[in-house]
């Protein structure tokens, strides 16, 4: 299925697309109904639905995908949501071609339900973590969990996220998550110990671990609970039990060196694990050899995060090596670590068979220009769907600009980019600007801080405010003086949305024409002999 109904709704607003209003929502379970039941490729193999039939799927479909995408909203609520909306789309699509795959239900499947008095489906999702972040006690706990002792529940999927419990409250959940746990599928304890004793904290980990020890979990969330090498430890009972887990969430959890080899002892294994997060966390070099041994494990990992975790050189590049078995990746997020040139260079060497890579960042690594270069080479050869590309903050100069630029013209899937915080300058940016030429699908552009004047900010307003999807240019922090102010104003004075703040723009900054002694004509020199700049694939 398409996104047109999501992108309609998503021009209307500027500044957040995140939810979706109940018109939209309600429009989509419309289109997917029409698509289970119209004629296509699937439906003449498999079979068309009923419309009956199509209408509760195509429900169940936007409730599923609605919950995923929202839950990806709140990990990472700074944004304009743009990321929930795609991410809403793409688990609608997927799910869709899950159902028109699967066919309609035979009719003794129906004839059986019947004649068993089975009742429609029941909430599989019991979510507690809703409204404000609040300490529970027993009596509390046994109001809240009461829907989980019902007879007969079909509940798979648990967030005790946001609740504080302490021990009275976790011995009332034990029994319970006992009687549960041969049908829970996906379990999510993010910060469900804050403000409790390091004593008390331990305590309550050991009860829910021990509870859950031998659940058959796809999910586990542990996130926001300081951990540290004593919590992992007492999460030991669940994590040694699990085989078949597909994603693993640890993030914010003081994950020192000592804490992710106790993860690396524990979980038995991570042949099927998809997504391994470890955000924020003190890691370090030699946290990040052991949590390179649980990579090396996981030949199907799709998305790995292991951003702001104090890695270094030595860390970045065994980390990076590990990196190579895992050809299936499609997204990527190394960002605030400092790995330097030496482990910017193995990280490329590592990505050339990953061909899958839709999302990139590497933002704040210290890469240089030789690992930045080393980097583009490589994703210029293979991740034909790249969509979004961060390197910001890395000291990339002009220098680098070819070579990234190369990188860039092969990308035309092409969303998002962001070099914030480097040293392009103009001549960096304009060869950026022409390389974006065709790229039809470009949303967003971040360029700020990068001593940019008049010349470079002009090429760049007048390459991305014609593109159909775009959304947002950031060149604020530059050098532009008050007329290339007003030139990039005019450019965007029927889409001034698109164009973000320029309160910290400097036009006294260092490359001002009294310290370099370059002057608007020089600026207007420049831009003439580089808008022609031919930016090709080849070295």
């Amino acid at each position: 299925m398409d996104a047109t109904t999501l992108n309609s709704e998503r021009r209307q607003f500027s500044i957040k697309l995140w939810p979706p209003s109940l018109n939209t929502r309600q429009m989509l379970v419309e289109r997917m109904t029409n698509n289970l039941t119209s004629k296509s490729i699937f439906t003449q193999k498999y079979g068309s639905l009923s419309k009956e039939e199509a209408e509760e799927n195509a429900k169940q479909i936007e409730e599923a995908a609605f919950a995923t995408a929202n839950k990806n909203y709140e990990e990472e609520p700074d944004g304009d949501g743009g990321s929930a909306v795609q991410l809403y789309a793409k688990e609608c699509s997927k799910l869709l071609l899950e159902v028109l795959k699967r066919g309609p239900k035979r009719e003794v499947d129906k004839e059986a339900v019947a004649s068993e008095n089975i009742s429609a489906p029941r909430e599989t999702f019991f979510d507690i973590s809703t409204g404000q972040r609040a300490f529970i006690e027993a009596d509390e706990a046994e109001e809240l969990l009461s829907p989980l002792k019902e007879p007969g529940n079909s509940y798979t999927k648990m967030c005790f996220s946001n609740r504080s419990f302490d021990l009275s409250a976790a011995r009332v959940a034990e029994p319970i998550l006992v009687s549960l746990k041969d049908q829970l599928k996906e379990v999510d304890l993010s910060d469900f110990i804050a403000g409790r004793p390091e004593v008390e904290a331990l305590e309550v980990m050991k009860i829910f671990s021990a509870a859950l020890e031998g659940s058959v979990l796809k999910s586990l969330n542990l996130s926001n609970n300081a951990l540290g090498e004593k919590g992992v430890r007492a999460f030991g009972a669940l994590l040694k039990s699990q085989t078949c887990l597909e994603e693993l969430y640890l993030m914010n959890d003081g994950i020192s060196e000592e804490a992710a080899q106790a993860i690396c002892e524990l979980i038995p294994s991570t042949e099927k694990l998809r997504v391994l997060q470890f955000h924020n966390n003190m890691t370090g070099d030699q946290g990040a050899v052991a949590i390179s041994e649980v990579v090396k494990r996981s030949p199907l990992l799709e998305d790995f995060r292991c951003s702001s975790t104090r890695i270094a050189s030595e860390g970045g590049v065994t980390l990076s090596e590990a990196l190579k078995t895992c050809t299936h990746l499609k997204k990527l997020d190394l960002r605030d670590n400092m790995f330097g040139v030496e482990g910017g260079v193995a990280l490329s060497k590592a990505l050339s068979d990953h061909a899958d890579l839709s999302e990139v960042y590497l933002s704040y690594l210290n890469l240089e220009d030789e690992g930045s270069i080393a980097i583009a080479n490589v994703l210029k050869e293979t991740a034909p769907s790249l969509e979004v590309l961060e390197m910001a903050g890395n000291d990339i100069t002009a220098e680098a600009a070819p070579v990234i630029a190369t990188c860039i013209v092969a990308k035309q899937l092409l969303t998002k980019l962001n070099l914030a915080e480097n040293e392009l300058k103009d001549e960096g940016a304009i060869q950026i600007s022409k390389a974006l030429e065709g790229h039809a699908q470009l949303k967003e552009v971040d360029l700020s801080n990068n001593l940019i004047r008049r010349a470079g900010a002009r090429v760049l307003a007048q390459m991305v405010v014609q593109k159909p999807e775009f959304k947002l240019l950031n060149i604020n922090g530059n050098f532009i003086s008050d007329v290339g102010i007003d030139e990039v104003n005019d450019i965007f004075k029927k889409s001034p949305d698109m164009l973000g703040a320029l309160d910290e723009n400097d036009p006294e900054g260092e490359e001002n024409a009294e310290e370099t002694g370059e002057d608007e004509g020089d600026g207007d020199e420049l831009e003439s002999k580089l808008k022609n700049l031919e930016v090709g694939t080849e070295d």
